[in-house]
């Protein structure tokens, strides 16, 4: 009776269809152990005072946005660019700027190496916050130059997941951090009890100095990601360094997340930089920063991708580590490139996770049927997340084309429009597609009946991976 009650609130809410098949399968088949599952993890649920109180967080970031950023709009006749910033000011926490510059790091070391230039320029504050950090190469000379800076007066801030470090930090590391004047919070910590938040983490990575040079990316602060030691052959991650008032709207993200997790509300006028006129870059198009959470039933990762492959004309270029994708995503690349439209997507050739990638290699028949070319990155694993549309749009950031990513996690990105860092991304997707090795049709269909099982399995529980 309870699973069945179960089933029919499942049925009736607004998850996406995959995510509801996935679950009412094992109620189905193992109906106590099914329907106990699912009330401890399958929910998205933060309560009523979690929920008030980032509603709280948000006006007051929206009434501290109209004071302090210029609304701009996108004045060249492209309606559907406006449209697409239009949702993203909307739903998506993020501004519109202009008077921005961006440098894009094809890869995790070059991007370290710009982070430490970056960082010992600080003279009000750093602002950091992983999914995932563990103590080597990276961090410590990262950490070196936090300590460094604490000591200069500089304020430090840093959130980090802590599911994500739980096997690459030790237990309560950030009292370590606090001991060193870093003032650190640990985003929805790890109980030893069952919670229906547990599957709610923060996957966002950003590097903030001074509200006036942001980071955002696929890199996270351990030493695989700079290639210092090889895990799945070579890995190649991205970043995009944001240099101009686009910055003060990543620093803005920040404060609203850490406001939360600090259980306080503060006035972000205080960290609002100053930018003398000389200082601000002539730059052409548009960033607009943007943040997804399960806070709402909004589910902005997914609708900023649905918004550009639905717009494209020409080209649709995507890297990603994973291509677990539901059916509106699928029938939307499909039928984009039906219409004609160039579609490429690279995607690993040495998996971090062997049983994802089964997914991922799954989906190939049904894209490459209707004509879009599929591209593994032979010298290893490729984690960066990127679009590439028309030639003029571009995101680059966190969001993977997973279901953990798009439906359950906390999530960061910048969208562009017309600036040099569309064209950067763009170069970096033809050079991997050179070291890539393009999927064949037969090459797709030609998977033992064993595996062909077990993917077939994989793909109906695949949003609960």
């Amino acid at each position: 009776m309870i699973s069945a009650i179960v089933i029919i609130k499942i049925l009736n809410n607004r998850s996406n269809p995959a995510y509801k098949i996935a679950w009412i399968v094992p109620i189905m088949l193992i109906p106590i152990f099914g329907t106990l599952i699912y009330l401890v993890f399958g929910r998205v649920r933060f309560s009523k005072h979690e929920k008030h109180q980032m509603s709280q967080i948000q006006e007051n970031e929206s009434y501290f946005k109209d004071k302090t950023v210029n609304r701009i709009v996108i004045e060249d006749g492209n309606l559907d660019a406006e449209l697409q910033s239009n949702y993203l000011s909307k739903y998506g926490e993020g501004s519109l700027f202009q008077n921005t510059t961006s440098e894009y790091y094809p890869l995790g070391e070059d991007a370290f190496a710009a982070m430490l230039v970056e960082l010992e320029k600080a003279q009000k504050y750093i602002f950091m916050e992983y999914f995932i950090v563990e103590e080597g190469q990276m961090w410590n000379q990262i950490l070196e130059v936090l300590e460094r800076k604490v000591r200069q007066g500089v304020e430090v801030r840093f959130i980090y997941d802590d599911f994500g470090c739980l096997f690459t930090l030790p237990n309560d590391y950030y009292k370590e951090l606090e001991k060193k004047g870093i003032k650190c919070r640990v985003f929805n910590p790890f109980l030893p009890v069952l919670s229906p938040i547990f599957n709610n983490r923060n996957h966002r990575k950003l590097t903030i100095i001074d509200g006036k040079v942001a980071f955002t990316g696929g890199i996270n602060l351990a030493d695989e990601y700079i290639n210092e030691y090889e895990r799945f052959g070579h890995w190649k991650d991205n970043s995009i360094k944001l240099e101009g008032e686009a910055a003060w709207g990543v620093t803005l993200i920040f404060l609203s997340l850490w406001q939360f997790v600090n259980k306080r509300i503060e006035d972000p006028m205080k960290f609002q930089p100053t930018f003398k006129r000389a200082e601000l870059p002539v730059s052409e198009g548009y960033y607009q920063p943007y943040v997804d959470s399960p806070f709402d039933d909004e589910t902005v990762g997914i609708n900023v991708y649905l918004n550009l492959i639905n717009r494209a004309k020409k080209s649709i270029y995507i890297t990603t580590p994973y291509l677990i994708i539901d059916n509106t995503l699928m029938e939307a690349l499909c039928t984009s490139a039906k219409s004609g439209v160039d579609i490429r997507i690279i995607t690993p050739h040495i998996p971090d996770k062997w049983y994802v990638h089964e997914v991922t290699c799954s989906n190939y028949v049904q894209l490459i049927e209707a004509g879009v070319k599929i591209y593994e990155y032979t010298p290893g694993f490729i984690h960066s997340k990127t679009f590439v549309v028309d030639e003029i749009y571009a995101t680059v950031g966190t969001v993977n084309l997973d279901f953990r990513s798009l439906f359950l996690h906390f999530e960061c990105g910048v969208w562009m429009y017309q600036t040099n860092g569309v064209q950067d991304v763009l170069k970096d997707h033809l050079e991997t597609e050179e070291l890539s090795q393009r999927v064949t049709l037969e090459q797709a269909k030609n998977v033992v009946w064993y595996r062909l099982i077990f993917r077939s399995i994989m793909r109906i529980f695949s949003p609960l991976l």
